[in-house]
């Protein structure tokens, strides 16, 4: 299977979206029930968080757009947005190639937000080096990098590669 990269652009937004919701049903009966939103991302947040700076890659299996990894510079760091594949791709190395790029193409810092009992991607995310930050640190970051409700921030977990230094 040859899965091809390439910078999202306007005719990908229904994809994207459609794959953010359909890989993010295995969180359903993960997160907290007051976290859970139907759809999980709508059309209005989408379209602020990329007017934000979010920008996308895509994977393309035969033509298809089937996996996706959002990015969003902040400052001195870059965040993992939204990595996402499709579920009917999934565990076939997709995301393993998305991430491979990304990290190969920045020297930046990456952080990426989870949810704690999100233990799939959690352990994904090890296999590249990254590590959950301490409790202290992990409440700075999502303060500092992210706008999430407090409820968010309890059940979320913040992983950084080892060379990780919060400056200010």
């Amino acid at each position: 299977m040859e899965v091809m990269l390439r910078s999202s652009n306007a005719r990908d937004f229904e994809q994207i979206l459609f794959i953010i919701n359909d890989a993010a049903e295995c969180y359903r009966d993960v997160i907290p029930q007051e976290c859970w939103r139907e759809p999980y991302m709508d059309t209005s947040t989408l379209r602020a968080e990329i007017a934000d700076g979010v920008s996308f890659e895509v994977a393309e299996v035969g033509g298809l757009v089937c996996g996706v990894m959002g990015t969003q510079p902040k400052g001195l760091v870059t965040l993992i947005r939204h990595a996402y594949v499709a579920r009917d791709y999934q565990h076939r190395g997709i995301g393993t190639v998305l991430i491979e790029q990304l990290l190969g193409q920045s020297s930046q810092e990456f952080l990426i937000g989870t949810w704690v009992r999100a233990t799939w991607a959690i352990s994904f995310y090890k296999k590249f080096s990254f590590a959950p930050v301490c409790a202290e640190l992990r409440e700075s970051l999502l303060r500092r990098y992210w706008s999430v409700p407090q409820s968010q921030m309890d059940n979320s977990v913040v992983l950084a590669q080892p060379t990780f230094e919060e400056v200010d």
